[in-house]
């Protein structure tokens, strides 16, 4: 315990140290509130968003029918993890046949030692339908996805592991991952990637690039996965009227073999290093009878039943001494319902003590100064907002926004130094482009009947303090937003301390200077200022 405390030590001063040597003052939240900054679009910068063809070398598939592809981990536990594949072979068309998900075994031998698998672990398998019976469409159904849970890890160990079917001679090649520290003050992740709105685009794939370059040893991914919504299920792009293109078609298609691909993107990455993830608008995926979410449920493994949710949708875990909180925005979110009596009772039983780190994430941002989605999901904040703010959550994670965005301490959308540091980072790449329009600028202002949200209600509202008391929209950047950007990039969270954590935006276009980011800041808890008065909300 007290070599931890002395190596937390020395990692700050180390840190300190290089900044002196640098001559470069990294500024800390103890400093803000901040004057606005907005550093304007660089309209160099608008090209890269043309989506990857499915015969791209990174999208293609490369193993025999019968091995296992799209591999991915994610954090079940402090010792348990999910290792999750794909085997077989996806069909579309009019008329498709699901596989047998019985007919391939889903086993997982992993072990210390390279090539040594000492342990075995077997687990489950399914296959899901994209169905679409209009005339005109195609129909989908997916190949067999395997998850798996490794029980019985020891925190901060290295294990290899080789996944598949041993019967059939059928597994993959070696693989290796770290788990991650023990729930501890004085431990914590190396480094957390935080991307959302990702896509497969030639951003995407400078983003991911940037993010394996970086190093990080897990990724926060705040929704919006593939946009494989974007696309007709013959494989051309899609339309914004979709019934323009089919009049009969009551919903709109997408095409699920672009999942696949995305499987097969991230796997470089995410068969090493676990990834979180939370639905987006993008992942809703509406087929006939009303099925939502088909592919978003069947392909992720997420600790739900772990951290006592009955949800995929919204659930929480630990990493080292950082309690993490993943709510969807697109299920019920009120204050009579499900998620927030879940989240209620979570918040209820983290020991700061333990984890003093307590970090939220969802898709679509509460606090938000571009034009783009402008207080669409302000239902959810004025259901969740006291909530989070009174249990003393440090730092917010969102996308949906294609730009970044980082705020000043806010409650109530008033400055307040106990508010969570809020950061929009829904630049991850994707075919619809970087967001260059702010609510502020003139004639760009939205109305408050603009940005209808796809789930929930609509509480738009004029701002009741701050320079835009009375009105829908600030005539210029609000107070709360402290820095904002319309570049394509990602974020590394790293935790020093049970108090400081230095948050860095990594642009895409900086990813070959020495270096270089678009923006740093330490994130600095005062838990005796914030957390001596906290009481459970009734």
């Amino acid at each position: 315990m007290e070599f931890c405390k002395l190596w937390s030590t020395l990692v700050m001063f180390m840190a300190l140290m290089d900044m002196a040597v640098r001559g470069k003052h990294i500024p800390t939240t103890l400093e803000g509130p901040f004057r606005p900054v907005t550093r304007r679009f660089d309209s160099s910068l608008r090209g890269g968003s043309d989506d990857l063809p499915m015969n791209h070398p990174r999208l293609a598939k490369k193993v025999p029918s019968s091995f296992p592809e799209q591999i991915a981990l994610a954090i079940s536990s402090p010792t348990s993890m999910w290792v999750s594949w794909v085997t077989g072979d996806a069909q579309i068309g009019s008329k498709v046949t699901p596989l047998d998900p019985s007919t391939v075994a889903s086993e997982v031998w992993y072990g210390k030692e390279s090539g040594n698998y000492t342990f075995l672990q077997k687990g489950t398998s399914t296959v899901y339908s994209q169905l679409y019976p209009f005339e005109g469409l195609l129909n989908y159904t997916s190949a067999i996805i395997h998850h798996v849970r490794l029980e019985g890890l020891e925190p901060g160990k290295r294990y290899y592991y080789k996944c598949g079917d041993s019967s059939l001679s059928a597994m993959s090649e070696e693989h290796v991952f770290e788990t991650l520290p023990w729930p501890s003050p004085n431990t914590y992740p190396r480094k957390i990637a935080v991307v959302g709105d990702l896509g497969l685009t030639s951003n995407s794939t400078t983003t991911v690039d940037h993010m394996i370059k970086n190093d990080p040893s897990m990724v926060l991914m705040v929704g919006d996965l593939s946009y494989a919504n974007q696309y007709l299920t013959t494989g051309d792009k899609g339309v914004p009227c979709f019934s323009c293109a089919f009049p009969d078609a009551p919903i709109r298609e997408t095409y699920q073999p672009r999942w696949d691909g995305w499987g097969r993107f991230m796997e470089p990455l995410i068969s090493r290093v676990p990834m979180m993830v939370i639905e987006g608008n993008h992942e809703i995926e509406p087929q006939a009878g009303g099925i939502t979410f088909s592919s978003y449920l069947a392909r992720f493994a997420v600790p739900s039943q772990e951290s006592g949710s009955n949800s995929s949708f919204y659930y929480s875990f630990n990493a080292g001494g950082i309690h993490f909180i993943m709510l969807g925005a697109y299920v019920g979110y009120n204050s009579t319902g499900t998620q927030y009596a879940w989240l209620h009772e979570d918040l209820h039983l983290v020991d700061r003590s333990v984890t003093p780190w307590l970090v939220a994430a969802w898709h679509p941002p509460w606090y938000n100064s571009y034009s783009s989605h402008y207080q669409e999901f302000e239902c959810m904040r004025q259901e969740m907002e006291t909530l989070l703010y009174q249990y003393g959550v440090d730092i917010v994670f969102s996308g949906h926004v294609h730009a970044y965005e980082r705020m000043n301490r806010v409650y109530n959308y008033t400055l307040d130094p106990c508010g969570p540091v809020y950061i929009t980072v829904g630049d991850g790449g994707n075919i619809e482009k970087v967001d260059v329009e702010h609510a502020d600028d003139p004639g760009k202002r939205p109305l408050a009947g603009d940005n209808i949200p796809e789930f929930g209600g609509i509480c738009h509202l004029n701002i009741s303090s701050g320079p835009a008391k009375e009105k829908f929209c600030w005539d210029k950047q609000p107070e709360w937003s402290a820095y904002r950007e319309s570049s394509f990039g990602h974020g590394i969270l790293e935790v020093v301390n049970s108090t400081y954590a230095l948050w860095t935006w990594h642009r895409n276009q900086d990813m070959y200077k020495e270096n270089s980011h678009g923006e740093q800041i330490y994130i600095v808890r005062q838990p005796k200022l914030c957390l001596s008065n906290v009481k459970p909300v009734a």
